[in-house]
């Protein structure tokens, strides 16, 4: 991912907006030779969000973890038991083969959005009277006297990685976009539940 792109993800996290976030996934794949993973209650998850800002990172995962032990697993955030910046797989791989974890969650902000609509709302519509004075009686008072409304929406593209530990293998991965999100907690939330329903739909659990 490019600076550019990981200054959009950062700032996409980090925005605290109002309104309703609407998670949808666009795409979504499943591994085909992958058989479906049982669903065991305390296992460990660790939960990754690529982030470069760490203070993003931590809480991103740190709800990730939570949303995790909410559904029966227990939700390690990644930060925990990694040093920082560590990109040596035999480092992380052995970090969390000390944690006992059997599966990993990564979620990465690959793009944020502007989407900008502008609504016209009308305030008055009388009756059209014409020919009168010029037509200037006709023209003033048949037409509708209008405001508009501009609104901007934030669209966060985040894509979601599902690993299996034991395999050392994905089993799902998806690409999803959420609307105008009110924290970072609420977006984790709605994102693991939107996933969740994804990879049941798609047999990646018994």
């Amino acid at each position: 991912m490019s600076h550019r792109m990981h200054g959009a993800a950062a700032i996409g996290l980090a925005l605290i907006l109002t309104g309703c976030a609407t998670t949808k996934f666009v795409s979504t794949w499943a591994n085909p030779t992958a058989p479906p993973v049982e669903k065991k209650k305390g296992q460990t998850v660790i939960a990754c969000v690529a982030a470069e800002d760490k203070y993003i990172r931590h809480d991103a995962e740190t709800a990730l973890a939570a949303e995790l032990t909410k559904r029966g697993q227990k939700g390690v955030p990644s930060y925990t038991i990694l040093p920082p910046d560590v990109k040596d797989e035999a480092l992380a791989k052995a970090a969390f083969a000390k944690a006992g974890a059997v599966a990993v969650v990564v979620m990465r902000p690959v793009a944020v959005d502007e989407q900008t609509t502008v609504s016209t709302s009308s305030m008055y519509a009388g009756p059209h009277y014409g020919g009168y004075w010029g037509g200037y009686y006709g023209y003033g008072w048949g037409h509708s006297y209008a405001s508009s409304y501009v609104t901007t929406e934030t669209i966060i593209v985040v894509e979601t990685l599902f690993y299996n530990l034991k395999d050392n293998v994905l089993l799902w991965s998806g690409r999803s976009r959420t609307t105008s999100p009110s924290n970072v907690a609420s977006f984790v939330k709605e994102l693991v539940g939107a996933a969740a329903w994804e990879m049941n739909k798609a047999g990646v659990f018994k």
